[in-house]
């Protein structure tokens, strides 16, 4: 069997690079398989869209260059996979010689397209090497699809959604900096480990009123946002969008912001699922 490796980079973009303190535990890791007798065969890399252009990612390709590791590297969103949410991240795939990957021909490149991932992927994955979020929305399924269901007795638990409904106070506040979508959209933003706790870019918020259309060209007044009906989404339908499945659940001890928080750093089973079945394919 051979050895595997998933890596969670910590964010290294920004203008520290390897210097950051976040991004020694990673170093370290790089370190130590150059001095191993058995490197694992296989490895996967998850981070934040900008860790291709740091000094970490050359850090990174380097040692496994030396190590004799074919490499692909991706940034993929969820709305790649028809999945309505915003989520671009940086994957680095790589096999160890004489391991080969499937689509060689993309060894060594950085690619914004799951094409060469399954020939199987549906219409979504199948386009141009870099699509538009814009052009990306009309394969993508509908928010609605993703919200909680209704409740025993074909009735909405209203008492439970109201604890998530966004105080006024922040409405008047923040309304011009919200993202706001409707159950018809097909697009919303990335959820950070701050959702629910702050408004201003940590998520989208969901507008539940039946009788006003949100036009995102045209920024509507506070009085108007107050009709919207704003909710935050729950932390069941955040792990939706992330498409774990519906048999997942947080234990009662973990609290509201603990769930957000972890949800947050969580990854995209639509994204990583397909990249690890291609990782392990055999060529």
């Amino acid at each position: 069997m051979h050895g595997f490796f998933l890596l969670h980079a910590s964010h290294t973009h920004g203008k520290k690079h390897s210097a950051d303190a976040r991004a020694f535990s990673f170093i370290k890791i790089l370190n130590l398989m150059q001095d191993m007798s058995y490197p694992p065969q296989m490895l996967f890399v998850e981070n934040v869209v900008g860790f291709e252009v740091s000094d970490t990612h050359d850090q990174l390709l380097e040692v496994l260059s030396s190590l004799n590791f074919n490499t692909q590297e991706f940034i993929l969103s969820p709305l790649q996979f028809g999945v309505p949410y915003s989520r671009p991240r940086y994957f680095c795939l790589a096999k160890r010689e004489p391991m080969r990957f499937r689509n060689a021909s993309v060894n060594n490149k950085l690619l914004q397209t799951p094409m060469c991932l399954s020939m199987t992927l549906n219409s979504t994955s199948q386009g141009s090497d870099h699509q538009t979020e814009e052009e990306l929305e009309p394969v993508c399924k509908p928010i609605k699809d993703f919200l909680v269901k209704e409740a025993d007795g074909g009735t909405r638990n209203e008492s439970v959604l109201q604890a998530y409904m966004v105080p006024v106070n922040l409405i008047e506040r923040w309304g011009n900096a919200m993202d706001i979508v409707y159950p018809e959209s097909k697009r919303c933003c990335c959820f950070t480990k701050s959702y629910y706790r702050y408004v201003k870019g940590t998520g989208s918020l969901l507008a539940t009123s039946e009788n006003i259309k949100w036009v995102p060209e045209e920024k509507l007044q506070v009085s108007s946002l107050k009709e919207l009906g704003l909710r935050y989404f729950t932390p069941r339908e955040v792990a939706n969008f992330h498409s774990f499945p519906s048999s997942f659940y947080f234990p009662d001890h973990i609290s509201l912001k603990q769930q957000y928080a972890m949800l947050g750093n969580s990854l995209s089973i639509a994204v990583v699922g397909p990249l690890l079945c291609y990782l392990f394919a055999e060529a």
